[in-house]
């Protein structure tokens, strides 16, 4: 699985908004600046979450971005999928609209679990979460495993 950059900038800036947390709006710069990401980048990433109602923005002096919602109510995987779409796809399409046949027709159950275990992990992570230095025990178990940080 490959995670993009717009995905990671994405989660990376929507960090950026929970930590700041009093209500003030954030500017694309100061997101930019604070997470060293390319200003013109971001900004149509937070068009992205805008459309897609994870962040809302406010014009004017003193304007910007915040969180539209509760940075608890906010999952890593509503971050990724409102700038990259489904959070697994195999050739453009969704597991589960896949059909193979033959030798190959288990390999549907793949990824489909793959699908399955990666929902496991972003959907419980949320940018709170984040904000606070930590994640959900779940996710520190998986960490803790020694080969989890290993390159095959």
């Amino acid at each position: 699985m490959r995670i993009s950059a717009k995905a990671d900038y994405a989660v990376r800036a929507t960090v950026e908004l929970a930590a700041a947390g009093d209500g003030s709006p954030v500017s694309a710069e100061a997101l930019a600046s604070a997470q060293q990401v390319p200003h013109r980048f971001l900004e149509a990433i937070l068009r992205d979450l805008r459309r897609d109602g994870i962040v809302a923005s406010r014009r004017g002096a003193g304007g910007g971005y915040i969180l539209a919602r509760p940075a608890d109510g906010v999952t890593v995987a509503d971050v990724v999928r409102a700038v990259d779409g489904p959070l697994v796809y195999v050739r453009d399409q969704r597991p589960s609209d896949l059909d193979y046949s033959g030798t190959a027709a288990s390999l549907l159950h793949v990824w489909v679990a793959l699908r399955a275990n990666v929902r496991a992990v972003l959907e419980q992570v949320t940018l709170a979460d984040l904000a606070a230095g930590t994640v959900p025990q779940d996710v520190r178990l998986l960490v803790a495993d020694e080969e989890a940080w290993e390159n095959p």
